[in-house]
């Protein structure tokens, strides 16, 4: 049996400010972001079409404001939306934890439109152009949701080697922390396995080569939507809903659209056969 590490999630403080776990998360995803993107840029398929590290860095400005905007305000929205409106303060404490993936994704597509406007870039351009950055960082965010002791799994068979005592973080977490009844499976683990590095080195091998435009970015949307599909069946699901009389996951009930609008673009994107730099959607 494993038991939760419980680590401090203030990983340090500097007088009055304490510097999370979770916040120092999404700082490496953003840095995963550039550090990808600088590697990308040289792909010979990717550098002909003009892509510059000036376009990767103001880019990541607008990704960021997407990714916190999008991903709080989807949490307070698809998931927690009464208790939020009976804290509506809390929704600005973003280092206790909970984002929203799905609203987090949203927000980003928004942003790179503005951006895209602003660069002079098409839309399907540019979403072909960072799908492929994106699951690192998603992985960090969930290293980040296990620090803080989120999103525990479903309980787990006690023989298997990695089912683990989950501590309830409606109690203080520490010593003579109380556990979740039942050993459980680590989900956020298996999210940032599965959902994110797995879905990365599939993805990035397949942007290695020069692609149909969107077919990337569809790539992605179907990769993560059937990869979260699979994952929710091991989380405690935030709300579900009976369907045919089997339930649903609110995480499978918000990724079905991705796989299957990531459907009709990818048989859209081989049919139209565009290669190369697009004119800019208006």
């Amino acid at each position: 049996m494993l038991i939760h590490p419980m680590p401090d999630p203030v990983a340090f403080q500097i007088g009055p400010v304490a510097i999370h776990w979770y916040g120092l998360m999404y700082v490496l995803a953003f840095a995963l972001f550039i550090a990808l993107g600088r590697v990308r840029i040289k792909q010979p398929h990717i550098a002909k079409v003009g892509w510059k590290n000036q376009d990767l860095d103001d880019m990541l400005f607008y990704g960021m404001l997407g990714v916190v905007l999008g991903g709080r305000l989807g949490e307070v929205l698809f998931y927690r939306l009464p208790y939020f409106a009976a804290n509506p303060l809390e929704i600005f404490m973003v280092w206790h934890g909970g984002m929203s993936f799905h609203g987090g994704f949203i927000g980003v597509l928004i942003a790179m439109w503005f951006w895209s406007r602003k660069a002079g870039r098409n839309l399907l351009d540019v979403y072909d152009f960072i799908a492929p950055m994106v699951p690192l960082g998603y992985a960090c965010g969930r290293l980040g949701n296990f620090i803080n002791a989120e999103l525990p799994g479903r309980v787990a068979d006690a023989s298997l080697p990695w089912a683990m005592a989950w501590p309830d973080t409606r109690y203080p977490i520490g010593a003579g922390a109380v556990f979740l009844e039942g050993l459980r499976h680590p989900s956020p683990l298996y999210q940032m396995l599965v959902d994110g590095l797995l879905v990365f080195a599939i993805l990035w091998m397949f942007a290695r080569k020069e692609r149909p435009q969107l077919a990337v970015g569809a790539m992605y949307t179907l990769l993560y939507g059937c990869a979260r599909f699979f994952t929710e069946y091991f989380r405690t699901p935030d709300w579900e809903i009976q369907v045919a009389g089997l339930p649903i996951t609110s995480g499978q009930v918000l990724s079905l659209p991705m796989i299957i609008g990531a459907i009709i673009m990818l048989v859209w994107a081989y049919r139209r056969k565009v290669y190369g730099a697009a004119p800019v959607l208006s």
